[in-house]
């Protein structure tokens, strides 16, 4: 069973680094820096990352994200006046691959369509979650730089309103 707990409090940071550094670790690693480097690179990083988001999104609305109680990542999302933003989305590794993602974005994309807006979000090149965006009904609008630039429409919305 899926939840979401919106109220992310600063108990929570702990858990959120966490959440955040699981998803860099194996490219740090690589790096070659010991393990108290990597930490101090990736609460720094980890650090600027919020900071930016909160600083791009003033309606930055952080979630997390939980499975049969336990804590399973983090979802961020932005409300604009014409859009619905897919911040991040972040899965420890051992809830990825079992629906979770799929069914986060389905809510996503509900909650966006009642409204008529739609969902944008930016994957970095070669991540596998592009392929469940593309299933999804994400299609790429533009690349800058490492990020590919995706978008979901309600179809339905657009069909009826060609409709009226």
């Amino acid at each position: 069973m899926i939840e979401t707990r919106q109220a992310v409090s600063s108990e929570d940071d702990l858990f959120l680094f966490e959440v955040y550094a699981s998803s860099r670790r194996e490219e740090v690693t690589l790096w070659g820096w010991g393990e108290e480097g990597q930490r101090q690179f990736l609460q720094m990083q980890y650090s600027c990352q919020k900071r930016s988001y909160q600083m791009g999104y003033a309606n930055l609305e952080c979630q997390i994200i939980l499975s049969t109680g336990v804590k399973a990542g983090r979802i961020l999302t932005a409300l604009t006046n014409n859009e619905m933003v897919l911040v991040d989305i972040t899965l420890l590794a051992n809830f990825q691959g079992q629906g979770i993602g799929a069914t986060l974005l389905k809510d996503l994309q509900q909650k966006a369509g009642k409204v008529g807006l739609p969902v944008r979000l930016s994957v970095f090149e070669g991540n596998p979650a592009q392929r469940l965006y593309e299933r999804m009904g994400f299609h790429p609008i533009a690349c800058t730089g490492p990020y590919t630039i995706m978008k979901w429409i309600n179809l339905e919305e657009e069909s009826s309103s060609h409709r009226s």
